[in-house]
């Protein structure tokens, strides 16, 4: 997966790999210092990293993952997400 997608300086690229009406599948590639602000989506989301160091806060509460780990985001609950190094991550999202 690390090869579907390349880094670009200063940015977050994604490129939907799975894009149906029960669900998708998209991969990330966030530049250090990169994130997505605060925000909430209408169904749970688990996040793969593939690559990198990213923090991860769900509801207030800090995660630091790296490549390897993985993580339930749950519906409707706010979270933000910040590249501490740069990291790659697929994001599964079960709409049913």
């Amino acid at each position: 997966f690390e090869t579907l997608i390349d880094y670009q300086e200063k940015s977050v690229v994604s490129t939907e790999i799975i894009n149906k009406k029960t669900g998708t599948i998209t991969i990330f590639a966030f530049d250090e210092n990169e994130g997505l602000s605060e925000h909430s989506a209408p169904f749970d989301a688990m996040v793969q990293v593939i690559d990198g160091t990213l923090q991860l806060t769900i509801d207030g509460e800090e995660f630091t993952l790296n490549k390897g780990d993985m993580i339930i985001m749950p519906a409707n609950v706010p979270h933000a997400l910040h590249a501490k190094t740069k990291f790659k991550m697929i994001l599964t999202m079960i709409k049913s």
